[in-house]
């Protein structure tokens, strides 16, 4: 066999999809311990909407990421990707000033609206209206990762369970785990890598973040809004509100400080009733340079990391995870920016 993989989030996806593209033989192993992907908005946006910035690297990302999601549409007959524009409510007009002078930006322009967005939604509190972003929208992670768990449960692809450090044997010619011999394994266990005696020396900063999806008929609207939280349509007026950032809790379940901290936000900007209908949270796997950790153990070249993709995963995943393939497979050097030599 030629890969193990550990780990199907984005970034085990992205990876094994790179391996069944080169004919590549693997095997992936998969406790479900780690539900960042699923719980996640999925939203793509290369702009950084607090200070109207380019996201890194975003339209290199978008232009592997894009194709690579309308592939898995046509793969599986479903749709995940959703165009969606996003309205980002000013506060001022300094914050409109702001957006404007970053329209101005080439790398920016063709996803920011040079019109201010004027028009009265009775139920958002926008007195200084917004700015449209363009080329937008969110991927259903949760639906495609539930597909291809499927897809891979029926080609007896996965094993669903947790990974044992201590039966991993690393031989001359790769390794061999449970009685699978493989040439390479690569770990995608987003902030399970706190537990992996190989790699958990690398500086990831893991970030709880909790979400609540709400029920409001009145709120009737068709984009989302960007303010003290972000508020995304999900169809039959479900609406998914988020996101907590909490450096310190590192449980995975939903807290109460939680859900009354996306509440108070939300409640100051819009003004309808609603109902909470699902309150859910993960631990995102970022890095203290916001670049994803990739690469070789510097002493076990059969042992590979894929890793950090933080809150963008759905734009970073298939990008970095094509650079890892042909890194291992090629000799290709991986960018200094996302190898994890940058630590070692």
């Amino acid at each position: 066999m030629d890969y193990i993989v550990v780990g199907l989030g984005l970034a085990g996806l992205a990876f094994t999809k790179e391996l069944e593209k080169n004919k590549k033989s693997y095997l992936v192993f998969e406790d479900h311990s780690q539900n960042s992907s699923l719980v996640a908005g999925g939203v793509y946006n290369p702009v950084v909407l607090k200070r109207f910035t380019p996201v890194w690297n975003a339209t290199e990302q978008l232009d592997i990421a894009l194709p690579f999601y309308e592939d898995l549409e046509i793969q599986f007959n479903r749709k995940y990707d959703y165009p969606i524009d996003i309205y980002r409510i000013f506060k001022s007009v300094e914050e409109q000033n702001n957006w404007f002078a970053a329209c101005d930006n080439p790398v920016l322009s063709n996803f920011m609206s040079t019109k201010l967005i004027k028009e009265k939604h009775e139920c958002v509190l926008a007195d200084f209206g917004y700015g449209k972003l363009l080329n937008t929208g969110r991927i259903d992670t949760k639906t495609l990762l539930e597909d291809y768990r499927n897809y891979l449960l029926k080609k007896k692809l996965v094993r669903n369970e947790s990974f044992q450090y201590s039966e991993l044997k690393i031989t001359e010619n790769g390794v061999e785990y449970k009685g699978v011999i493989a040439s390479k394994i690569v770990f995608c266990e987003g902030f399970g890598l706190k537990n992996n005696p190989y790699f958990k020396e690398l500086p990831m900063q893991e970030a709880k973040g909790e979400l609540i999806t709400i029920h409001a008929p009145n709120l009737n609207i068709d984009f989302m809004i960007k303010s003290a939280a972000f508020v995304l349509p999900l169809g039959n007026n479900l609406y998914k509100i988020g996101a907590t950032f909490n450096w310190k809790d590192k449980t995975q379940l939903p807290t109460e400080e939680g859900k009354n901290e996306l509440t108070a936000k939300l409640e100051t900007f819009i003004t309808v009733p609603y109902e909470i209908v699902e309150h859910e949270s993960g631990i995102r796997p970022t890095v203290k340079d916001r670049r994803p950790l990739v690469g070789k153990h510097p002493k076990h070249q059969n042992l590979a990391v894929l890793n950090g993709l933080g809150t963008r995963g759905v734009m970073i995943a298939p990008s970095i995870a094509k650079a890892l393939y042909d890194h291992l497979e090629n000799g290709i050097a991986l960018d200094e920016e996302i190898s994890i030599a940058r630590f070692l």
